[in-house]
């Protein structure tokens, strides 16, 4: 058994009203149970991190090895200078800011990162790319996303000689996807590293080689942990 420390990730949360129990109705700082699960078996500690103020980032990361931007709501179009588009969410100002936050401090601090479907769409909004607001207007059909509230299957393609091409060997994989916004425009040091058979941006990364990788589908929904375990050793664990 390692006596090596297990890594700290931070993984970002939602900041909602929810229910529970036989009477509880407040708002509450929200993850899928599979998000701490995946790091707990990669071999790491999970801890959550819901909105906060974004002046203290920094600080925080700090204290991290490795960070999650989790899944969630849509980003706020005003970011990346567009109007909404009718079919675009509400957005969540507290956790755009936070999340920004974070990412600029992990990336300045060398912080290995991980963004899961909305984290891919703030890593590319971060270095300055753009959005398309409603993918079906792009592709032609709702194969991302067709079933609210439920995951659905489809194929991604990983480009060969990239860091996601070498965690996924054989490149090409059934993922769990659940979106309505991806990639339009690539951020400033951005690369593509897979995309959907529709030509989706499925995966991206920074060019100079850094662990900073986002994807636009779940691994937690397929229990794959590759992603998971690649974080963890990054941030100085075994990733077992």
């Amino acid at each position: 058994m390692s006596t090596r420390p297990r890594p700290l990730i931070g993984v970002t949360t939602y900041l909602v009203r929810a229910r529970w129990g036989v009477a509880w109705d407040l708002p509450a700082a929200l993850l899928p149970a599979a998000y701490h699960e995946h790091v707990q078996r990669a071999g790491g500690l999970a801890t959550m991190l819901p909105p906060d103020d974004p002046a203290v980032a920094a600080s925080l990361v700090r204290r991290l090895d490795g960070l999650i931007i989790a899944g969630g709501e849509d980003l706020d179009p005003a970011l990346y200078g567009e109007r909404p588009h009718p079919r675009a969410g509400a957005p969540v100002p507290e956790r755009d800011r936070w999340e920004l936050a974070l990412l600029d401090a992990a990336l300045g601090q060398g912080l290995p990162v991980l963004g899961i479907c909305r984290g891919l769409q703030v890593m590319n909004v971060h270095a300055g790319g753009t959005l398309i607001q409603h993918l079906p207007d792009e592709v032609g059909h709702e194969g991302h996303n067709p079933v609210p509230g439920s995951f659905s299957d489809h194929t991604v393609k990983a480009v060969p000689g990239t860091l996601t091409g070498s965690l996924l060997p054989g490149h090409t994989l059934d993922v769990a996807t659940h979106h309505h916004q991806a990639v339009d425009r690539l951020g400033a040091g951005l690369i593509a590293t897979a995309h959907a058979e529709d030509g989706t941006v499925e995966a991206l990364e920074y060019a100079d080689g850094r662990f900073a990788l986002g994807i636009q589908w779940h691994p937690e929904p397929k229990d794959d942990l590759r992603l998971t375990q690649a974080l963890v050793r990054a941030a100085g664990g075994s990733g077992d």
